[in-house]
């Protein structure tokens, strides 16, 4: 049962149903977001990134409720109790809640008190005090009276019939939908803590005696009442006033003021407490979760997409130093893509002679592979090592560069590590990536799960099938903007790739290998497993340098060499000559080349790259220093101000990395001196900032910082 959604999902999204129609459609036909959004603006109506992956989870949404619609529809079907009026409601349904609700009085249940009663035969009995129509309860229940049933008084029998009642009164669609409302606008959570786990719990005594409206709770309080809650310290509840969920359900249900209203009365007032409130507490629970878990994943969204399109330092030799006390510094050097040349130890901790020594190490590796740039991981002795470094008067040009290495540690014991590095181990390894994080941050931090980066809130707590899709979303937006060079990129980075995957990465390797590096992107349509589809889908994003065809280089896409020919030829000149000069480029009408396919919007992009074939769009190289002298938590004190680097953005505050091995937090109420509503709205991961410090607690290692110039 799959429906056309196209004109509710573009109400919702506010768009124009031609345009879902396309997209939906392009997607269907195993197209990529990266790649409708670059490549099909004219077929969607100039349609973003954003708005193409909402069509997308939309109308997966919307499929996966058609499933469930159709298997309720052949679960009733089977009982033989589906009517045509019970059928147009199902049909009718627009959200799981309202189709589970039709269905929950024909779900096979377990053994419950009501289908106790009803095997004892007191169905009849239910339906007549139901009624309401003034009987007497209690005469009418002598009937039921029977040993041989179990049915030994005339109070048992009435205590079965409200069973049964409470049963109805739980499975009414109407009375849940308004219970359901009252749940989400009255709902209050609360967080308890546990008796005897007030010293154990001590990280969560911000909420042993909390509440607040359920609707109005931020995602990080509710993640982290539920962790508490898990941890066994906390006990949640999340329930409206009762009298008024009472007041709801004797309104709907209660219709006299006679006796068997009172038992009716009885029976709603057991339904709520034993059956409803749990049932929607639960429901409630979940959707509370949802919208936090959406909300968490939001901001690991936003930390992770700026921390990949962090600026690149480029291809240029760089040395990276791993710092270490103990087992000493481990010093990698890269050349210009990034292959591992060299690799020593060095001590700084143990004796003059030893600091000596190492000096003397660098110094050369330095002159011996044309080093101007050093990556120090932030790590313990980062600081110690930084210093050291600039006092062993390096040449002026030799610059130094502290590096957040979170996730290095990861990646070094990963497979993938090893399968690059095999002859050496994990600390030779952790330093390669911590260079490598410099010369191209994107690069080198695909090759490590995304979770282990350190940019997420709560990301062990959320959904993690979610997290997953939306974090891969992320990454395969930020390599598709950029663009990879196929002859360079590693198996991991070309995986990202639009239309290529895994298998295709390793083709595309394995060709390279044994063919040679390609020459042409038309070369790539050779490659074992790569059809048409895949080609299609991939091919714009990927990069040759110094190939045949100087657009092989460019974001043009292989379609649209035809249009680039007719230019040149229009104009006289070769494409290279397009490429260089700007007088040429101006003189481009693109009007004159759009067709029915081709509109405005693929010309612009067309005549954007021919200024600027193959542009990186992230943000140009800046050397940053922490503030010397500055190097432990002991050198901070009040109302200092110093250079920092955010690491992470929350949504209460922001993370600051000021250069002494425990990040500062800026409260959200910190960052500006104007009211700020979403940290985002001030900060980005991998800003440099300046911070002042308000307070450090050295007993529970926290520092508090400011961005605010008043006050």
């Amino acid at each position: 049962m799959d429906r056309n959604y196209d004109a509710k999902i573009a109400l919702e999204l506010r768009l124009r149903p031609e345009q879902v129609a396309a997209t939906v459609r392009l997607l269907d036909d195993g197209a990529t977001v990266p790649f409708i959004s670059r490549y099909r603006k004219e077929a969607t109506g100039n349609l973003d990134e954003v708005a193409v992956s909402n069509i997308r989870d939309r109308v997966g949404q919307l499929r996966e409720l058609d499933k469930r619609r159709a298997s309720v529809l052949q679960s009733i079907q089977e009982q033989g109790k589906l009517t045509e009026e019970l059928k147009s409601k199902i049909i009718a349904a627009e959200t799981l809640a309202v189709l589970e609700d039709i269905y929950l009085p024909y779900r096979p249940k377990r053994r419950t008190r009501a289908t106790v009663a009803k095997e004892k035969g007191l169905e009849p009995l239910a339906k007549m005090i139901f009624e309401q129509r003034g009987i007497d309860p209690e005469a009418e229940a002598v009937r039921f009276v029977s040993a041989e049933k179990g049915v030994e008084s005339t109070e048992e029998a009435l205590s079965g019939a409200r069973d049964i009642i409470a049963e109805w009164v739980n499975e009414d669609a109407k009375a849940r939908a308004q219970l359901r409302k009252l749940f989400y606008e009255k709902g209050i959570m609360t967080s308890r803590v546990i008796r005897g786990k007030e010293e154990e719990g001590n990280k969560y005594k911000d909420y042993f005696q909390w509440e607040e409206l359920a609707k109005n709770a931020p995602s990080h309080r509710i993640l982290a009442v539920r962790r508490g809650e898990k941890e066994k310290f906390l006990m949640v509840r999340i329930l409206p006033p009762e009298e008024d969920a009472v007041a709801i359900l004797e309104s709907c249900f209660v219709t006299s003021h006679n006796a068997d209203s009172r038992q009716v009365q009885t029976a709603v007032h057991d339904s709520y407490k034993r059956l409803l409130s749990l049932s929607l507490e639960t429901e409630i629970r979940l959707e509370l979760k949802k919208k936090a878990d959406q909300d968490a994943i939001k901001v690991f969204d936003r930390n992770l997409r700026e921390l990949l399109m962090a600026p690149p330092l480029g291809q240029v030799p760089v040395m990276a130093i791993d710092p270490g006390i103990r087992t000493g510094c481990k010093v990698v050097c890269l050349d210009s893509q990034g292959k591992l040349a060299a690799n020593d130890t060095i001590y700084l901790s143990q004796s003059e002679g030893a600091r000596e020594e190492a000096a003397r190490t660098v110094a050369n590796l330095c002159k011996r592979f044309a080093v101007n740039v050093i990556a120090v991981g932030n790590g313990t002795a980062s600081r110690e090592t930084e210093a050291f470094i600039r006092s062993i008067g390096l040449p002026k040009e030799v610059q130094t560069v502290v590096v957040n290495e979170s996730g290095a540690s990861i990646y070094s014991a990963s497979d993938v590590a090893r399968e690059e590095f095999p002859d050496y181990d994990v600390t030779v390894r952790g330093a390669v990536s911590i260079g490598r994080r410099l010369m191209d941050p994107l690069a080198e931090l695909v090759k490590i799960d995304p979770k282990s980066i350190g940019v997420g809130q709560y990301q062990h707590d959320v959904d993690q099938n979610l997290l997953k899709q939306s974090l891969d979303d992320v990454v395969i937006s930020c390599v598709n903007r950029v663009g990879v060079e196929v002859n360079t990129a590693s198996r991991q980075l070309l995986t990202y790739v639009s239309g290529l995957g895994p298998g295709r990465a390793q083709a595309i390797i394995d060709f390279r290998h044994n063919k040679g590096p390609f020459v042409s992107r038309e070369q790539i349509r050779e490659v074992p497993g790569l059809g048409p589809k895949a080609f299609e889908q991939a091919a714009g994003f990927l990069r040759i340098l110094g190939g045949s065809n100087p657009l092989d280089a460019s974001a043009v896409h292989p379609e649209s060499y035809p249009i680039v020919h007719r230019i040149a030829d229009d104009l006289g000149c070769s494409i290279k000559d397009i490429l260089l000069k700007e007088a040429l480029r101006k003189k481009i009408d693109l009007k004159k080349y759009v067709t029915d396919t081709v509109g405005l919007p693929t010309l612009m992009d067309i005549q954007n790259e021919l200024a600027k074939p193959g542009r990186d769009p992230r943000p140009p190289f800046q050397i940053f220093s922490f503030k010397e002298g500055i190097e432990t938590m002991e050198d901070l004190s009040p109302g200092m101000t110093l250079p920092g680097v955010v690491t992470n953005v929350t949504a209460f505050g922001a993370f600051v990395d000021i250069g002494v091995h425990q990040d500062g937090l800026v409260h959200i109420s910190q960052l500006s001196d104007r009211y700020v509503k979403d940290p985002q709205e001030a900060v980005k991961v991998h800003q440099k900032v300046t911070v002042r410090i308000l307070e450090v607690d050295m007993k529970r290692r926290r520092i508090a910082l400011s961005m605010r110039k008043s006050g």
